[in-house]
């Protein structure tokens, strides 16, 4: 009997308990849950092909695993994004609702990481973020593991602006949050402006399937001209809120616009003002989170 036929086998309940933290990391890798659960779910069947009698720590050996499948995956996933149709967003995911994240990883340096290679990538997050040792980041790999080092120290450097100063507390994330969502429904660009830092950048991924801005919108005014004109709609197609959340580490919202798009809405906050937000509205992208509605 297979480890699938029998929920006690405790091959199969081994990996059951490693499963999240395996698809967080191929996540972290490739941006995309449903491309992160076939990874993981690749691994799974190698697992079960594996001698796992030989097999002294299955944790280090199934990240191995599964960034060696990631990084066969990077080549043809930044293809597609090269033909994207606007700014391209990670898929996003929901930290717990008892405040407790996930990791340390936010959606700013979710993007920096698409800056970096694929190998600098991979030796970071194993590295940095999953904990493992050089020469275990030098297996999965295939580098010798000084060359880890290198690599981790470079991506260290992409990276560093991306992390957040300063901690925002998840209540007063989510104040701000709300006093967002607020002010640019209503279509009070005073208290709008008031919020925004005079560097704000938005990003807003479509894909080519619903309106979107085709780039990033630059600098407190962009925003503001943006939101001015987008109040007007609201007034006629009031926003509806689904639940405000931590989404990839930030907080931010869930709602429902006109035509009934689902979006999710991220905040990157610095001095309790917003230094960027993240709308993502593709629906390929949110079919998870339609379900929330």
């Amino acid at each position: 009997m297979t480890a699938s036929q029998n929920s006690a086998d405790p091959v199969e309940v081994r990996f059951s308990d490693l499963r999240p933290g395996l698809v967080r990391l191929a996540y972290r890798m490739l941006g995309s849950t449903a491309d992160a659960e076939d990874v993981v779910h690749d691994a799974y069947a190698r697992w079960l092909a594996a001698d796992r009698a030989a097999v002294r720590e299955p944790a280090a050996f199934l990240r191995i695993m599964v960034t060696r499948l990631c990084l066969n995956q990077l080549t043809s996933a930044r293809r597609r994004r090269e033909t994207y149709i606007g700014p391209w967003l990670p898929e996003p995911i929901f930290d717990p609702e008892d405040g407790e994240p996930l990791d340390d990883i936010t959606l700013p340096l979710m993007m920096a990481l698409e800056r970096l290679s694929p190998l600098e990538r991979a030796a970071f997050l194993l590295h940095d973020v999953f904990g493992m040792s050089f020469p275990e980041v030098a297996e999965a790999i295939g580098r010798e593991a000084a060359v880890c080092r290198k690599l981790t120290s470079r991506a260290r450097v992409h990276v560093r602006e991306a992390r957040p100063r300063f901690a925002v507390a998840r209540e007063d994330g989510f104040r701000i949050a709300a006093a967002f969502l607020a002010a640019s429904r209503s279509g009070d660009m005073a208290a709008l402006r008031a919020l925004l830092t005079e560097d704000v950048v938005a990003t807003a991924d479509g894909g080519g399937k619903v309106s979107a801005s085709l780039a990033p919108l630059v600098g407190r005014e962009a925003v503001l001209v943006r939101h001015a004109a987008m109040a007007r709609d609201f007034g006629r197609d009031p926003s509806r809120l689904v639940r405000y959340a931590t989404i990839d580490g930030l907080p931010g919202f869930v709602t429902v616009e006109a035509g009934d798009i689902v979006q999710t809405t991220a905040l990157w906050l610095r001095a309790d003002a917003v230094a960027a937000l993240y709308v993502v509205r593709n629906p390929d992208k949110l079919i998870r989170v339609s379900r929330l509605g």
